[in-house]
């Protein structure tokens, strides 16, 4: 499984990608909460309070990485779980031609396939 999200950020080539990138994720934390949530679906988790953990690593003038920094909360009302721990997750980043969309990329996480009887 790896998850992409697109953003629409009307950028020209002259600004700052570094800043745009912050700003983004000042302005779209609860979006990029449900982003990060779909990683820790089958633990019953949500992802909260997402922002930045580490500097921005270009690679090239288009493409990069960086750390999201997050709550990663379980709770089960059944099962009277309410935990919460911080966590990272590293994330890939590209934009486009014209600097006009981002798109975020997720790490690469295997899913599990059938055991074998």
């Amino acid at each position: 499984m790896q998850e992409t999200w697109n953003f629409e950020i009307g950028q020209d080539k002259d600004l700052n990608s570094e800043k745009v990138i912050k700003d983004l994720i000042l302005s779209k934390e609860k979006d990029l909460g449900i982003f990060l949530s779909y990683y820790f679906k089958k633990e019953g988790a949500i992802a909260e309070k997402v922002t930045l953990g580490s500097e921005i690593s270009f690679l090239t003038e288009q493409t990069g990485k960086f750390k999201l920094e997050f709550d990663l909360v379980h709770f089960n009302a059944c099962l009277a779980i309410n935990e919460q721990k911080r966590d990272l997750i590293e994330i890939s980043f590209e934009f486009d031609s014209d600097f006009k969309n981002l798109t975020l990329i997720g790490p690469y996480w295997p899913e599990r396939g059938m055991d074998e009887i």
